[in-house]
């Protein structure tokens, strides 16, 4: 049985779409491999800053609630 023959949306190159090729069905093996462009780490939050961000959230969430549910009168 032979395969599917594909281009790829990036480069134009055919190439055969096989079961479980990794990446994204219209772009060939070399296209899909992932971008290491983008940092995959993000720097971790002390006690202070989640404290912080957690008071920040609750304070949105009560002028939230305030907004939606006061009363007119």
């Amino acid at each position: 049985m032979a395969f599917p023959i594909k281009i790829c949306a990036v480069c134009s190159e055919e190439f055969e779409l096989k079961p479980d090729k990794p990446g994204f069905a219209n772009r060939c093996p070399q296209c899909s491999t992932p971008e290491a462009t983008a940092p995959t780490t993000q720097r971790s939050m002390d006690a202070d800053e989640r404290k912080n961000a957690s008071e920040a959230n609750e304070a949105r969430r009560q002028a939230m609630r305030e907004l939606l549910y006061r009363k007119d009168s």
